[in-house]
């Protein structure tokens, strides 16, 4: 393989090999890839130039909205610094990031056509974390209006499509990098998750999606565990990735640590036995919507307790949820909207321009009351799922939508259609701890489907493994 300036891969790094070569499969492990980067066996030049040409090509799935400049250039200089001794624990190893996230040198249009799109002068706190690990970063991924929605369409750029159905969505907020992932534009990739937005699309896409514990990730409480009314932040960051390991991996990458990844030995994974797994298909919307699964989704659920009870004890929890959820929910998750600057406000969508309206009219005492309602809600639903070790629910209640469905009416009917989508998983975050979504069956036309995991007391760690022991039995 040559570099676009004509040099030679090898030529440039003495004995190592071509990564085409090295590499037979046709979606290498990000794990893989890290232990031959490390090793020298392939240049990180050489990888990144495979995922950016990857990213060309498939360049109709809308994954990407910016391709970067500098990604070349920043992996030469990557391997540079292996020369020198100089690497961190993803040395070289290719991702991107949602286009919410800031990077140095490129710019953020936040899924947005109502504010300008400014080229970002420094990195995102979360960037930098990765930046610091030796991660190159090769552009900026789809995402909705403002992170808000379930699906990754904007006013901005093309839809992020599903590369398993292009006529299907990829979910969101972090659909641009979950198709990103599954198409092997890049090998895994950080995500953000403040209603479901990592599980979301991984489980539109067959990936693993982990949205970890408030405050696990150091970045995501540089500022705070709590929003300016006073109510726990729902938002952190989490892996998306094609299987646990890699999940791990990056994981670990986030946090700054090294624990992750050695819990998944094949000692580990045999190891943990006889948890006590909860599971429910009840779900705090279903007070306002209805809320229904389709045959595709019910089977995944059955699927993936089949799968656990070989090993763990499960019993049905009797949940009940708080009547008012949906509106306490509703009224934290789109407060923020009235205090954003824009430059045109008519270029909004039409779910972000509804909420924004609905937002401005609300007196400040019910925002307040609504944040301390929301710290109730969430102390109630740990207290009953902390009556189990895990609580197991469907992931998400039907196969991936078509691009389109929830654009084509007004707001209310856009959100509901998405709680109804996405029944399971703003919870978890309203209550501050840990869920995974792995894929483990196939709906009737081929589309990946999934079992969400909650870990009530915040443990990753046991989630990840949970996850292996789902993939290796799926």
């Amino acid at each position: 393989m040559q570099t676009s300036g004509g040099d030679t891969i090898a030529g440039d790094l003495g004995s190592r090999g071509s990564f085409e070569a090295i590499n037979q499969a046709k979606m290498p492990s990000a794990l893989t890839l890290r232990d031959q980067l490390a090793a020298g066996e392939i240049s990180s030049r050489e990888v990144t130039e495979h995922y950016l040409r990857q990213s060309e090509k498939l360049s109709t799935l809308g994954a990407f909205v910016h391709l970067s400049e500098h990604a070349l250039a920043d992996a030469a200089r990557a391997d540079q610094n292996f020369m020198r001794g100089q690497i961190g624990k993803l040395h070289g190893l290719p991702t991107a990031f949602k286009d919410l996230n800031e990077i140095a040198g490129m710019p953020t249009s936040y899924g947005t056509a109502a504010m300008k799109h400014v080229t970002a002068l420094r990195d995102h706190p979360m960037v930098s974390q990765l930046r610091a690990e030796g991660m190159i970063f090769t552009g900026k991924t789809q995402v909705p209006e403002f992170g808000l929605s379930s699906y990754s369409e904007n006013l901005v750029a093309a839809p992020s499509r599903n590369p398993l159905n292009p006529t299907a969505s990829s979910g969101g907020s972090s659909g641009g990098q979950a198709a990103a992932i599954a198409a092997g534009m890049i090998p895994f990739g950080p995500g953000s998750d403040g209603g479901g937005s990592v599980r979301i699309p991984a489980a539109a896409c067959g990936l693993v999606g982990l949205k970890p514990a408030l405050g696990r990730i150091p970045a995501d409480v540089h500022d705070g565990y709590y929003d300016s009314l006073g109510a726990p932040k729902f938002t952190v960051s989490g892996p998306l990735a094609r299987d646990a390991k890699d999940a791990a991996l990056l994981l670990d990458a986030m946090v700054g640590g090294d624990r992750y990844l050695g819990l998944l030995s094949d000692a580990s994974v045999d190891s943990l036995r006889g948890l006590r797994i909860g599971y429910s298909t009840h779900s705090p919307f279903e007070s306002t919507y209805e809320i229904s699964l389709s045959s595709a989704a019910r089977q995944a659920f059955q699927t993936g307790l089949r799968i656990l009870e070989s090993r763990h004890h499960l019993s049905e929890a009797k949940l009940r949820y708080a009547q008012d959820y949906p509106e306490t929910f509703l009224t934290i998750w789109t407060n923020g909207l009235q205090h954003l600057k824009l430059t045109d406000e008519q270029a909004l969508g039409t779910l972000a321009k509804g909420f924004r309206r609905r937002a401005q009219l609300r007196s400040e005492s019910t925002a307040l009351t609504a944040a301390a309602r929301i710290k109730q809600i969430a102390a109630d639903f740990i207290t009953q799922w902390s009556a189990y070790d895990v609580v197991a629910t469907p992931a998400m209640a039907e196969t991936p939508p078509p691009i389109g469905h929830y654009t084509q009416h007004d707001a209310d009917t856009d959100y509901r259609l998405q709680c109804q989508y996405t029944p399971y998983t703003s919870m978890v975050n309203v209550a501050g701890c840990a869920a995974i979504t792995v894929p483990v069956s196939h709906s009737a036309d081929g589309m990946p489907m999934s079992i969400q995991l909650i870990s009530p007391r915040g443990n990753e760690g046991e989630l990840l493994i949970l996850a292996h022991q789902l993939l290796s039995g799926a």
